[in-house]
């Protein structure tokens, strides 16, 4: 943009404040040379800053203000002329105070100052004008004129200035110096230019219905409207751009033809263990991972699934396997726990489902529990994405093609499967993503077929069942450039404001 366009396109507010930037270094001086608030310059100096037109140098720095009396001189006058203005004749010292209307405190320091100027004479006990005073009354002092400059940075002081200063700094209440930022204003080069035309008002900042009317439009200069303009930022509502990863992922299942599961945080340790053939000694039921409750300390069992669960930790039951080889305890399985994984609403579904529905496909997307050190790495309080494929005619290259799918609409392009255990699930899997921006491959989570000693047990028959369960929060975390993933729920209200939606 030309300087002519640029000039064209100026607010009001920032053409009076670049009109007097010649005269003022200081936005104290540009707001007694324009008469606008504060506000008004300071905001018209940001809008030329962000126009290249000037640079604000912030340097901490005393700052001398008015004081009380101060102030009171600079509309009334020096009260040392006052005096001198009421003497009309010589005065006894004790009459002054009914005769000279001043603060009766400020006469003893009218009069040394006024004798110093040789504006009156004292001879015994009587105050007398001389000469002098016409003179002392018709020249503006040193201190008048400093007054004038007032608010003033200690650094654009002169050598007058600050001899008025210390002068003045001996009268009670007349000026404070206090430390404050100071802003120092200088024209760029191209605001130099700018500044060295013509700078006018005669443009309409609107078209009205009355222009229209009456056509005055037509004999109207318009301000140029600058699109590069910067304005507040409006944050309209929005979900917890957690909450928006989550509907997306929802929509991805969704759409490839998934119902969605739902269930209780709190769950026995029938459902969040034993129906996933767990066994009861396995280290994942300690207290150190699991949270137990103590009220309800218990919940109840599915009597009917109950017998069959039993056998097969016991002894394999039906399913040809030999089971884990131990005294399976009812009471253990009755303990309440919160989930530790979303595939306890797999093994529920599982038990639901009735073969005649089969193939049947679900997800879900939920919050999930571990007794797990607080680390940029680690929550105790997380997500998990689960989903089972439950059809005759499943195998392990289908359960690879939902993995990759799912993956790729999440951004990442290059999936592997690395051999795993689970108690549950035979074959099993690690699912690793690469990420190229760190050159490194991710572990995101686990996957495989549910074990017939799973299946058997609750659906009836020993049916192929892909499985998988997702850490939600390490999917997304790199979306949003979050490297401790404690950030992602922090509840930051400018976080929550500034971040990018979910748009992959």
């Amino acid at each position: 943009m030309d300087e002519d366009k640029l000039l064209a396109s100026l607010h009001p507010l920032e053409r009076q404040v670049l009109a007097v930037l010649n005269k003022a270094s200081t936005p104290e001086e540009i707001e007694r040379l324009t008469k606008l608030s504060e506000v008004e310059v300071m905001r018209a100096l940001h809008w030329l800053k962000n126009k290249d037109l000037l640079t604000i140098e912030v340097k901490e720095t005393d700052v001398i203000e008015l004081d009380k009396n101060g102030s009171d001189a600079l509309k009334n006058g020096l009260v040392e002329k006052r005096f001198i203005r009421t003497l009309t004749k010589p005065t006894k010292i004790q009459d002054l105070a009914t005769t000279i209307k001043i603060d009766p405190a400020e006469i003893n320091v009218c009069l040394g100052i006024l004798r110093a100027k040789q504006a009156i004479i004292l001879d015994k006990g009587i105050v007398t004008r001389t000469k002098q005073a016409d003179e002392f009354l018709k020249n503006e002092s040193l201190e008048e004129r400093f007054l004038k400059k007032l608010p003033i940075q200690s650094t654009m002081m002169s050598d007058e200035d600050k001899s008025a200063l210390e002068s003045l700094k001996k009268r009670k209440q007349f000026v404070k110096v206090e430390a404050k930022k100071a802003r120092t204003i200088q024209l760029s080069d191209l605001g130099k230019k700018v500044a060295g035309k013509k700078i006018t008002d005669n443009f309409a900042e609107r078209l009205t219905s009355e222009m229209l009317k009456q056509n005055a439009w037509k004999d109207k200069t318009f301000r140029r409207y600058d699109v590069a303009l910067e304005v507040p930022k409006i944050f309209g509502g929005r979900r917890h751009f957690v909450n928006e990863a989550m509907l997306y992922i929802k929509r991805i299942w969704l759409d490839l033809g998934f119902e969605e599961m739902e269930g209780n945080m709190i769950q026995t340790n029938f459902w969040n263990l034993d129906a996933l053939f767990v066994p009861q000694d396995h280290p994942a039921r300690t207290m150190q991972d699991t949270f137990y409750l103590k009220n309800p300390r218990e919940g109840t069992l599915p009597k009917e699934l109950v017998k069959k669960v039993k056998a097969v930790h016991e002894n394999g039951g039906d399913t040809g396997s030999k089971g884990w080889q131990y005294a399976w305890n009812e009471k253990v399985a009755t303990e309440n726990v919160l989930r530790t994984h979303m595939t306890v609403l797999s093994a529920q579904t599982l038990a639901k489902i009735k073969k005649e529905q089969l193939p049947k496909k679900f997800f879900s997307v939920g919050r999930v529990f571990r007794n797990e050190t607080l680390d940029w790495s680690h929550l105790f309080e997380f997500h998990q994405v689960d989903g089972i494929v439950i059809d005759p005619n499943a195998n392990f290259r289908h359960l690879k093609a939902y993995l990759k799918i799912f993956y790729q609409k999440m951004g990442f392009t290059d999936i592997r499967l690395r051999p795993a255990h689970f108690p549950y699930t035979e074959p099993s899997v690690e699912v690793d993503v690469y990420d190229p921006h760190h050159d490194e491959w991710l572990e995101l989570g686990g996957a495989g077929i549910f074990r017939p000693e799973v299946v058997k047990p609750l659906l009836g028959e020993d049916i192929p069942v892909l499985a998988w369960g997702l850490g939600l929060e390490r999917i997304i975390s790199r979306y949003y450039k979050i490297t401790d993933i404690r950030d992602l729920y922090r509840n930051d209200l400018k976080q929550i404001r500034e971040m990018k939606a979910w748009m992959l």
